[in-house]
């Protein structure tokens, strides 16, 4: 909800612009934190889901590590001030410029994709003189009921080493003299809101690190991802409950005593502190369908187009209006079909110049816009 100072402010800005509540953001860490202090759990902050620089700034401030999918990420982790020792790489596809200046940073640890990249690793540990801490992503085939888009755990998916290809992977550890092996990493999906989807992981968790453990390797480190959803539908019930998400695993997880549980959240931790604000340029009434067209497009906002993602969408302008309402089909200017937020949206009845919001685009919101049809770099605010 929306202060009437917060909208006469917005009305000052050129929209569409991405409106972050810094207060909101600090609160969701904050919580974020002291629910893993509880059982010492470790959160690396999964960078892809928004690098604004205010934000990572706040994250790093927090005392989270970051966990990197890419070599720009890991530069950026290190420029903003993370510490390298709570640096972790992991991809499916890291290439060998990627690994090598990663080498360079001596960050914690590479979360290993495949067999193959193993050696790759090691080849290039050798020729620097390095030993590269690695942990085995593992595909645990664990359905994590979720958007069939943003699955990461299953047989078929591209993610992480196979069951039945952990006997190859173990004989090529035992060869790879510039590799330390530090444990096992997994991440079966996002968005996900049930939390017994994470009890099912934690038993193939234990599965996996007593495999690796008969076998006469030490398991520091059992990173279970993230994947942790946020309420699109309920946006101001901000904060996840991360007391029942952190209390999951210390219930389910097998953990030694020497051994370490590192997570990866993003979404929970970024993705209702900001929202897309944008105006109405046009409002076209037909027989069958009436459409409000914004600035904002899928230039600005991808989720939609891409996963077919729900975000609330509200009039700020006529907050609090509850007389009269229209369905609207609310899209934005980008010459495609697929650039379209909603379709059949109640909303109060709406005129040009309306500002708009749609919520809880703190999570690949602002990081995946681009300059499709020569758009210009989307505007950005902060608020206290």
């Amino acid at each position: 909800m929306f202060s009437n100072k917060d909208i006469t402010h917005f009305a000052n800005i050129e929209t569409p612009f991405y409106y972050y509540d810094l207060t909101l953001l600090q609160n969701t860490l904050n919580a974020c934190a002291q629910a893993a202090k509880v059982y010492n759990f470790h959160v690396h902050y999964a960078m892809k889901a928004n690098f604004n620089p205010m934000v990572l700034e706040k994250i790093k401030s927090t005392g989270f590590g970051a966990d990197c999918v890419s070599g720009g990420e890991v530069k950026k982790a290190i420029e903003i001030g993370f510490d390298r020792n709570k640096v972790v790489f992991a991809g499916v596809g890291k290439s060998d410029k990627e690994i090598n200046d990663a080498l360079d940073q001596d960050i914690f640890c590479f979360n290993v994709e495949s067999i193959q990249e193993l050696g790759v690793i090691n080849e290039l540990a050798a020729k620097r003189a390095k030993k590269a801490r690695v942990a085995i992503r593992i595909n645990p085939n664990v359905d994590a009921h979720t958007h069939h888009n943003i699955t990461t755990g299953l047989d078929e998916n591209k993610f992480g080493i196979n069951s039945w290809d952990l006997s190859d992977c173990a004989e090529t550890l035992k060869q790879c003299a510039q590799l330390e092996f530090i444990g096992i990493h997994f991440h079966i999906g996002s968005q996900i809101t049930n939390l017994d989807v994470y009890k099912n992981l934690c038993v193939r968790v234990n599965e996996f690190a007593a495999w690796f453990e008969e076998r006469g390797f030490l398991v520091k480190v059992l990173n279970v991802g993230g994947g942790l959803g946020i309420d699109y539908h309920n946006p101001d019930q901000q904060i996840p409950d991360f007391e029942a998400y952190f209390k999951i695993f210390n219930d389910f997880l097998e953990v030694r005593s020497n051994q370490e549980v590192h997570f990866e959240l993003g979404r929970a931790l970024v993705g209702q502190s900001s929202s897309l604000i944008s105006k109405v340029l046009y409002v076209k009434n037909g027989k069958k369908k009436n459409f409000i067209i914004l600035d904002a497009g899928m230039t600005e906002l991808m989720r939609p187009a891409l996963y077919q993602a729900y975000h609330k969408i509200e009039n700020l302008t006529r907050q609090g209006v509850t007389d009269t309402s229209v369905k609207y089909d609310v899209v934005g200017p980008i010459c495609e079909s697929t650039d379209c937020f909603g379709k059949e949206v109640e909303l109060p009845e709406t005129s040009r110049g309306d500002l708009i919001a749609l919520r809880s685009t703190g999570a690949y919101g602002e990081v995946m816009a681009s300059h499709y049809n020569l758009r210009e770099n989307v505007n950005v605010a902060y608020s206290e």
